[in-house]
């Protein structure tokens, strides 16, 4: 079975040419980034040295953008071909050098295992993206590529809603988001439908308007599985990982079962 039979991209190319008008980069990259480099400093690596990073589902590139810029050798994959097209751009005007290739779960140590920063000393997995997988048994395929990908003690880390209290509480709606570029308008509205099979459906309705024209609208739909954190632990350590930490947000902030937004997940390969 290939990649796409379970995680179609579709949606992810047509999310690509808005994707940076959803995202809030300045102040995301400012809060997140120094969490990674107090993660990236641990591997106790000289300082003239910098770890090499794979990200493993780059979106538009922007982590890996700013992870270069502060020399680090990055390279980057995603499942969406338009995502890759679209990282690649913003790295050619940000004039840093990354290695962009469309790829996906599953599909990452063969397809770096030719690059000279290979194997790496950390990956990256940001976004909610493990979740877009939706079994366990793939889950657990892309964490034992995960690995592979990654030298003897190279860091691994996840950051994944917390799904724990997204399924306690049961609520479909997250905060809206907007973006206005002159006369230009966007809004962005997120939703779950909890599905009978256990699954989640995730909808983003993208509305933009033109000056006084009339509001137009796109819906965009994809499966989620709702990964807990004592199941995510389980998987982990089964895939060879240890030293396993977990935070509420990509800060020094321990997680929170019932109150964190997001779980992200810190492991370094055995």
């Amino acid at each position: 079975m290939h990649y796409n039979d379970f995680m179609p991209n579709t949606t992810y190319d047509d999310f690509s040419q808005d994707y940076d008008r959803f995202v809030n980069w300045g102040s995301r990259l400012e809060a997140e980034i120094p969490f990674m480099e107090a993660r990236l400093a641990e591997l106790g690596q000289p300082e003239d040295v910098k770890p090499s990073i794979l990200d493993a589902a780059c979106g538009t590139g922007m982590h890996a953008i700013e992870l270069a810029r502060r020399g680090y050798r990055v390279a980057s994959a995603d499942l969406s071909h338009l995502m890759v097209e679209k990282a690649r751009l913003n790295a050619d005007g940000a004039g840093v050098d990354v290695v962009f290739k469309p790829a996906g779960f599953m599909h990452l140590a063969e397809t770096f295992e030719g690059e000279e920063i290979y194997p790496f000393d950390a990956l990256i997995c940001l976004g909610n993206s493990l979740p877009h997988l939706t079994s366990e048994k793939y889950i657990r395929k892309a964490l034992a590529d995960f690995s592979a990908c990654l030298r003897p003690g190279g860091l691994l880390i996840l950051q994944n809603r917390n799904f724990d209290a997204v399924m306690a509480k049961k609520e479909r709606w997250i905060g809206p988001q907007s973006r206005r570029e002159g006369d230009k308008e966007w809004l962005f509205l997120r939703f779950y439908d909890f599905d009978a099979d256990g699954l989640i459906t995730f909808n983003i309705v993208r509305l933009r308007r033109e000056g006084d024209a009339p509001w137009t609208q796109n819906l965009s739909t994809v499966r989620l599985f709702p990964l807990m954190q004592e199941q995510l632990t389980h998987l982990l350590e089964e895939s060879g990982f240890t030293d396993l930490r977990y935070y509420g947000i990509m800060d020094e902030v321990a997680f929170d079962l019932a109150g964190s937004e997001n779980l992200v997940a810190v492991a370094h390969k055995a």
